[in-house]
């Protein structure tokens, strides 16, 4: 009998690339992939346990698709991913709909634990995160787009003390070099034309592996690939970005001018709290650089509020720090105490009413500073990557919007256009995340 899966993926984009390469080995093997949960006899649930709000969805989705037990055709309910890592057997004992549950360490022997649970077996599996091997991951590419993500590590030695990551994902472990590009040149040949560079820290990628680091030589390389157009580094910390890796951010043109800067604080105090290597002048001279030697540059960078000990003081520093440097976008979230890690400990444990103050206050200043960097783009031609239709409008991304975070470019046309094609939009008019413009065609010069 030839079972049919369906997977839902959920939380970040390196969970999408170990969700993919599990319907990779699925498919290998005789089983069919559906989009559609109703019909299919093995759910699995590919979970995200980082913060509350991101368990809390995990969750529901698996108590939700456990009902189709009932009411659909599910045989099997499997979780994987970090939520399944990190509360296996609270999992199990708590949701007596779920048949297995696997953690980030073995989701390549998904095969074996499916057929497991068919006949009856209740599988748990766990504690594994640094025997997986991450070199070879051949996978199946869910985006409707030209767009995918590129994985180019596991694992992370940063040790935030907010951060439960090092405990589910592991160590920080580079992929091999060859690999990576033998997985690009792939990608390039099923029509995907920009390449997300992904991993828990970017910048460290091949400290480990080659005792240095090679993101900047990795960048160089994948541009030598003809088809990719596009190259967009994301995740990528503070403290460790060097002058070869702007120069090639600079001077290749198949690198986005994009950088996504996680920061998280301006307060030197509470960076320190939170174990992080920068200091807010540190921060400031590296934006000042990357402003300096990359003209239009688009940056962008999550915070966090409500950190145990941040004052208002702190707080007010975070917000003069923010109208100071004007980023192009930016994510704020509030702090979710974490069992497992050493904030959790702490003491001064800030209310949540205040947080979600914070968190709303920087939201609205980033707002008005995003209205006003749009506003700056009306009557500039940009490069757009086109991705669908609404209405009667396309829309697409230009190199300052990373995909499903960023904002879109709206745009009128009188051609026919398929998701993938690159054209250039003059910008009439500015949202606050958003541009609308009108088609022109130089995209042939």
């Amino acid at each position: 009998m030839s079972y049919k899966v369906a997977l839902v993926s959920l939380g970040c984009s390196k969970n999408l690339v170990d969700s993919e390469v599990m319907l990779n080995i699925l498919s290998s093997n005789s089983y069919k992939l559906t989009r559609n949960t109703n019909i299919a006899d093995v759910i699995i649930v590919n979970t995200c346990g980082f913060i509350e709000s991101a368990k809390q969805e995990s969750i529901d989705s698996i108590i939700e698709l456990g009902q189709l037990k009932n009411t659909g055709s599910c045989k099997v309910l499997i979780a994987s991913g970090c939520l399944a890592e990190r509360y296996h057997d609270d999992l199990m004992r708590e949701i007596p709909e779920l048949d297995a549950v696997i953690g980030t360490g073995d989701y390549k022997n998904i095969l074996e634990v499916i057929e497991s649970a068919l006949t009856g077996n209740k599988v748990v599996k766990y504690g594994n995160q640094e025997n997986v091997d991450i070199h070879e991951l051949p996978r199946i590419i869910s985006a409707t787009t030209a767009s995918t993500y590129l994985k180019i590590a596991e694992g992370c030695d940063n040790r935030c003390t907010y951060c439960i990551i090092p405990k589910l994902r592991g160590k920080y472990r580079s992929r091999n070099f060859e690999d990576i590009i033998k997985e690009a040149n792939q990608l390039a040949a099923q029509g995907i034309k920009e390449l997300n560079i992904i991993a828990q820290d970017t910048t460290r990628y091949g400290m480990d592996l080659y005792g240095k680091y090679r993101i900047a030589e990795l960048l160089d390389e994948l541009s030598k690939i003809e088809r990719i157009e596009w190259i967009r580094l994301l995740y990528s910390y503070p403290d460790e970005f060097d002058d070869e890796l702007i120069d090639v951010m600079a001077n290749n043109d198949k690198v986005c001018k994009y950088l996504d800067i996680p920061i998280q604080h301006a307060s030197d105090k509470i960076l320190k709290r939170m174990g992080r290597r920068t200091t807010k002048e540190e921060i400031k001279e590296l934006v000042n650089k990357l402003r300096s030697k990359i003209p239009n540059i688009a940056l962008r960078t999550t915070l966090i509020v409500g950190f145990p000990g941040e004052t208002e003081e702190d707080y007010k520093e975070l917000v003069d720090f923010v109208k100071e440097i004007r980023f192009d976008r930016l994510g704020v979230f509030t702090y979710s105490r974490e069992e497992d890690t050493p904030a959790y400990q702490m003491e001064e444990q800030v209310e949540q009413d205040v947080k979600l103050k914070r968190q709303e206050r920087i939201m609205l200043l980033q707002s008005d500073i995003s209205m006003d960097n749009n506003q700056k783009m009306v009557e500039r031609m940009l490069k757009v990557l086109i991705e669908g239709k609404e209405g009667k409008k396309y829309f697409g991304r230009s190199y300052k919007d990373a995909p499903e975070i960023d904002g879109n470019v709206f745009f009128s046309s009188d051609e026919k256009h398929n998701p993938g094609e690159f054209t250039y939009v003059k910008i009439i008019e500015a949202a606050e995340y958003d541009l609308i413009g009108e088609e022109i065609n130089e995209y042939s010069k």
